[in-house]
């Protein structure tokens, strides 16, 4: 399935979980005690979302200071900024993916994966790629046109 495909997937089931989630959960427990909960976890989503930021953006200083690459933490960084976005949207499933995206172990093995098998299949390319690439048949060199 392409990438375009599973985001339009989303964005049309999300909705529907949102809408099922909120009027089976306002059945049980009431209208205004789910009204309550879903602008709770809101501000705690903000500020679990500012804790983690400050940590992620410490831990990228210290690596920085130390010569390497904060390589999981400029990951981490879109992935908390996603994980408050789902927070602040209303809903029990988009927070829960937020709060997914908040967790720091979670947070840390989508970083992982991302980086393990995104970045780094992305770079090596594919065989067809790098036989294109060590072509010894390549000329180098500048086009004019003197016609213009």
């Amino acid at each position: 399935m392409k990438a375009m495909q599973i985001i339009f997937l989303f964005f049309l089931a999300v909705p529907f979980i949102e809408i099922y989630l909120l009027l089976t959960i306002g059945g049980v427990i009431g209208v205004f005690p789910t009204v309550l909960l879903v602008v709770f976890t809101a501000v705690l989503g903000a500020w679990l979302l500012r804790q983690q930021g400050f940590a992620t953006w410490q831990r990228m200083q210290a690596s920085l200071a130390q010569g390497a690459v904060p390589a999981y933490e400029m990951i981490e960084g879109p992935i908390l900024l996603v994980g408050g976005a789902l927070l602040l949207t209303p809903g029990f499933f988009t927070d829960a993916i937020g709060f997914a995206c908040l967790i720091p172990q979670t947070r840390r093995k989508f970083a992982q994966y991302i980086i393990e098998k995104q970045l780094i299949s992305a770079q090596t390319g594919t065989r067809f790629q790098q036989a294109k690439t060590k072509g010894e048949n390549v000329i180098e060199g500048e086009f004019r046109r003197d016609d213009e």
